[in-house]
Order: structure tokens, then C-alpha cells, then sequence
């Protein structure tokens, strides 16, 4: 029986083969498994298997953004990734259950640091109005003369759900134990929050607080604030 040279002269062209005693003008294969050519992929062939493609294919959702929650509508332009449907349902289930017994609630409690009052938490206040979610914000809901906490309890009582904006601000003044930390604590407790990391990584937030660190949420290293703020009106639509 002819003897592959493979082991000897290898198969890596097609006249190397071809004059292999056993191999010539037989598979692509040599007995050893050596390919005779590199296989090609074309950039569809690679979309198509990968999951990565352009128009309409769902892979092509920058970070597997490629889902619809059923509170989000056919026409929305917001996409979900698995990980963000699995976090937002619990909450949207709360949001629905205080609908029919309390209707006069605010939709969102917006938690954030002192110092993005004027930029971060500002800029998603002003897109979440925009979108016509009833927000209470510090910067505007807190009169003159009114006791801070005070006021900030009944912003928490009467709102539906709490969004804490983590940033590197708010990571500076948790440890603190200030009133954002108070505000934290508060909606803690109250298993509906929804974090949204912001210019820093929730391994960071782990450094801070472990238990708000469990709480998954939104994020816009992968999204803008615009983004995150529909996806938020989204879930406390009725």
C-alpha cells in the first residue's frame, strides 16, 4: 500500500498532494488531517455564522442589544440586551401593581450625587421630562425653606421607582454616608431601583457597595443617556 508523504513533504499546495502516491487527486484531506489550502470566508459567510451582520439581523445590535420587552411597543427604536429584560421585568411588574392601587404617584425618584446636579443628572432629568416621565429631582422639587430629608422622604413614598445615577461623584460620596447614601439605603429596601452606571464600570461600584453592585441595570458605556432615558420611559409607561 502507497505511503503518504505528508510527514515528510507535507500537502500545503495542490501539487504537493497531487504527487503524494496515496493522496493524489483524492480528498482536500490528508490521512494526518492537514489542509491542502486555507479555507476562505467571505464577510457574509463570517456574519452569518458569527451573529454579526448589517440591516435588520438582530446580531448586528451593538453589545447583543437584539431584544424587545412586551411593556417596549413594535415602533419603539430602543433594544434590550437579555441581561437588561431580565433586570427591567421585576421592576415593570411593580410599576404595573402600584398603577391600579396608586395612581397619582410620580413614575421615577431620581437618586444622584450633589455634584452632577448641574451636569449628568441634570442632562437625564431633562431627557426623562422630555420623554414625558414625571421625575422627582432635587434641583427643582426641593422649595426654600423645606426640610431636606423630609422632602426627600416623600419623593421616595410617592415616586414608583428609584434610579440611582452611579457616577465617579457618587462613588466619592457614598462612603461618606450623606444624603445620597441615605436615598441609596431607602430604595434599597425597597427592591425597585434601577441603577444606571455612568462614566465608570459597575467593578468599580463593587469597590463601594457590593449590594447596589448586585443590582443590575443600564449602563452608557454601550448606549447614550438618551438611549438609557427611553428605555426608562419605556418601563414606567402605562
Amino acid at each position: 500500500m502507497a505511503r503518504c508523504t505528508a510527514p515528510v513533504y507535507g500537502h500545503r499546495t495542490a501539487s504537493g498532494r497531487a504527487a503524494c502516491p496515496a493522496c493524489g487527486g483524492g480528498s482536500r484531506y490528508s490521512r494526518f488531517g492537514s489542509f491542502n489550502a486555507r479555507p476562505s470566508y467571505s464577510p457574509s459567510s463570517f456574519a452569518s455564522s458569527s451573529g454579526i451582520g448589517s440591516g435588520t439581523s438582530s446580531g448586528s445590535r451593538s453589545g447583543g442589544r437584539n431584544k424587545k420587552p412586551r411593556w417596549s411597543k413594535g415602533t419603539s427604536s430602543a433594544w434590550y440586551t437579555s441581561a437588561e429584560v431580565q433586570a427591567l421585568t421585576p421592576v415593570r411588574e411593580t410599576v404595573e401593581a402600584l398603577a391600579n392601587n396608586q395612581p397619582d404617584l410620580r413614575d421615577v425618584f431620581l437618586c444622584h450625587a450633589w455634584d452632577d446636579r448641574q451636569s449628568s443628572a441634570k442632562e437625564l432629568h431633562d431627557l426623562l421630562e422630555a420623554r414625558g416621565v414625571r421625575v422627582w429631582f432635587s434641583e427643582k422639587d426641593l422649595g426654600l425653606g423645606v426640610p431636606m430629608m423630609r422632602a426627600i422622604d416623600k419623593g421616595l413614598i410617592n415616586s414608583r421607582v428609584g434610579i440611582v445615577l452611579v457616577t465617579p461623584a457618587m462613588l466619592q460620596r457614598l462612603p461618606a454616608e450623606g444624603i445620597a447614601d441615605k436615598e441609596l439605603s431607602a430604595l434599597l429596601r425597597r427592591e425597585r431601583l434601577v441603577p444606571i452606571v455612568h462614566e465608570t464600570t459597575y467593578e468599580e461600584l463593587e469597590r463601594v457597595s457590593l449590594l447596589l453592585a448586585s443590582r443590575s441595570g443600564l449602563s452608557t458605556a454601550e448606549q447614550t443617556m438618551a438611549q438609557v432615558a427611553t428605555k426608562i420611559a419605556e418601563l414606567v409607561a402605562l
